[in-house]
């Protein structure tokens, strides 16, 4: 190294020093910086603590089920109070494990969810389907079964929460607790007992110390129920008929129903009700009140089709309930179950009502006569075809007078027919009265009683109505075999169409078609015996039959059959009368009652007879004389 570089390299050092030396903190400026040195170190610690511990409260709050509910953006240090704020005291029940937990019985299994605690598939095990697969009542998330109410200013909906499930078992049956907690002592049970081989189970609401959260000034809650009703039948459109809601005011001996028909229908009931019913036509649901109702708003609407349901119906009913008492119970009843008249009726809430037996004089005849006839028979005769056809021969048998009573009556006016085309004759139409009194005098002579054809009829229509009522509501005739019918509840059909004709359907039911024929071959067997001019009757003759077979083509075949006997046996009667009876002779016996005279040489007058001349005399009419 020169000279010259050995001086630059020691200048450079002592001005380094030099500067090192002139710029060193002084002993308070370094006690300071140690100061700002630890003050920073300490801030950092702090926050590293509060971010573990941040990141701890969220991994937590990450594994409770309950976040799932909250949308994914949403911080995970707010989702625990946006879940309180939103749930309240019922924040841990709006996410949970959906469990099924199931009860049953020799009737009837229900299934139970964890989530709302409810009812959620009720299968009947001594009944199929249509298409031989299990029967099933309701089924799916669309059920709708739990409370509604406000708790902390904040409305609750029980459907949507988890309970926990508490299964027992009693003396009494089976017991089934599901519990909704609000605190560790505060909670709603629902509590479900199931009997063996029974239809109906208890059901009961429980609340303990819910007076803290519920409102004070409740006095009712509201209970909420919905289901879809499945199709269980063949004949969809026929079965709809029969499917409905029906209710029953408390104290009140009738039932208020739904029209089938409708597309939609919603009912306010604003007192008290016994019991809602959400029927199909062979099964029902039926939520019952031990005491009662408050009220209820029902509402039943039709579906776009009636492939796998028909109908989707809803109750919002109003519960008594004191949010007051610490402990209150809200006793209840749930069938789920047959509509079967005897089945119904032990129970002595009016049940039996569901069965569509028609008005007063036409319930009274099948309770009294036409049920207790066929559980007779059924229970020693297992062919329901031979039960229809053995009751057809016993009811026309009972019937067998007053039918001999009208065809004799419709003899008479046959054979009267030239005394009275010689009246007619004798008094034209502007003489109205004189030609009444005198068909009326020859009527008396003849014996004949105007009304003698239609009392008898009269009297057997109620009998032809109850039929119609009582077949296709039986479940005895459910899916019932007879020749070539598979299912005597629903209709025959020996030919299904590639089209469907209007009001007659897409298939042939060959009862309704046989019944249809025998019907026109006993109208034109009476209307040859009675020989009618009428004007129109023909017609009517041919036009009646056909409006029946395009009414009763998707009827009940347990029905068109048992009318399909009834006209065969009116036939073979008719035939066997017109054998019997000589007209002759009761032309004869006419001609000598109008030849013999009445008291004092005068021919008798009846009282109608009498009540017509008084009439014509007061409205000024000369009447002829004899």
């Amino acid at each position: 190294m020169d000279k010259n570089s050995l001086i630059g390299i020691t200048l450079i050092a002592l001005i380094l020093f030099g500067f090192s030396y002139w710029m060193r903190p002084s002993a308070e400026q370094i006690e300071r910086a140690r100061r700002q040195r630890d003050s920073l170190e300490q801030v950092m610690q702090e926050r590293n603590a509060a971010r573990q511990k941040e990141l701890q409260e969220q991994r937590a709050f990450a594994a409770d089920p309950a976040m799932a509910s909250l949308p994914d953006t949403l911080p995970d240090s707010l989702r625990d109070v946006r879940l309180r704020d939103q749930y309240g005291v019922f924040y841990r029940a709006v996410e949970g494990t959906r469990e099924t937990v199931t009860l049953e019985n020799e009737r009837m299994q229900v299934d139970f969810s964890t989530r709302g605690g409810r009812p959620y598939r009720v299968v009947l095990k001594e009944y199929m389907r249509y298409d031989s697969t299990a029967l099933v009542l309701f089924d799916g998330d669309s059920t709708i079964f739990g409370l509604n109410f406000f708790a902390q200013n904040r409305a609750v909906s029980t459907d949507r929460l988890y309970f926990e499930p508490l299964p027992e078992t009693t003396a009494d049956g089976k017991v089934l607790r599901m519990r909704l907690y609000a605190a560790d002592d505060a909670y709603l049970d629902y509590v479900y007992t199931m009997r063996p081989d029974d239809y109906m189970m208890d059901f009961r609401i429980e609340a303990v110390n819910m007076n803290r959260y519920i409102e004070a000034n409740q006095s009712t809650i509201d209970f909420e129920w919905q289901i879809y009703v499945p199709r269980q039948e063949k004949g969809a459109d026929n079965e709809n008929n029969y499917t409905s809601i029906h209710y029953k005011y408390l104290n009140e001996d009738g039932i208020e129903d739904f029209s089938p028909t409708k597309t939609s229908q919603t009912e306010k009931a604003s007192t008290r009700l016994s019991w809602i019913a959400f029927k199909q036509q062979f099964f029902t649901s039926v939520l019952l009140a031990d005491e009662h109702f408050a009220n209820a708003e029902i509402s039943s609407e039709k579906t776009a089709t009636f492939e796998r349901y028909l109908k989707k119906y809803h109750a919002a009913i109003g519960i008594p309930y004191n949010a007051q008492e610490t402990s209150v119970t809200v006793p209840m009843r749930l069938y789920f179950g047959p509509i079967h008249y005897k089945t119904l009726k032990k129970y002595r809430v009016d049940l039996e009502k569901l069965v569509p037996l028609g008005g007063s004089l036409v319930s009274w005849i099948n309770k009294y006569v036409i049920i207790v006839i066929f559980d007779w028979l059924n229970s020693f005769i297992s062919n329901y075809g031979l039960i229809i056809l053995i009751m057809t021969v016993l009811i026309k048998l009972v019937l067998l007078p007053l039918t001999y009573k009208t065809y004799m009556s419709t003899a008479k006016t046959k054979v009267l027919k030239p005394f009275l085309d010689e009246i007619n004759k004798k008094f034209p139409a502007d003489k109205a009265m004189e030609r009444q009194q005198a068909t009326m005098e020859l009527y008396k002579k003849a014996g004949i009683n105007p009304m003698g054809g239609c009392l008898p009829m009269l009297i057997q229509f109620p009998i032809l109505i109850a039929m119609f009522r009582f077949f296709p509501s039986s479940i005895e005739l459910r899916q019932q075999a007879f020749l070539w019918a598979d299912d005597l509840s629903t209709y025959d059909s020996i030919l299904n169409l590639p089209f469907s004709i209007p009001f007659y359907g897409d298939h042939v039911s060959l009862f309704t078609l046989l019944m249809t024929i025998a019907t026109i071959v006993s109208m034109k067997m009476s209307s040859g015996q009675s020989d009618s001019s009428m004007p129109g009757m023909k017609m009517m003759m041919y036009m009646m039959p056909v409006m029946f077979l395009f009414l009763l083509n998707n009827f009940s075949s347990a029905l068109t059959y048992y009318y399909l006997l009834a006209n065969l046996i009116t036939i073979g009667q008719n035939y066997f009368f017109s054998k019997t009876i000589d007209e002759g002779e009761i032309l004869r016996r006419v001609q000598a009652a109008s030849a013999s005279p009445g008291k004092g040489g005068k021919p008798a007058k009846s009282k109608f007879q009498q009540k017509l001349e008084q009439m014509a005399k007061e409205r000024g009419i000369q009447l002829p004389k004899r």
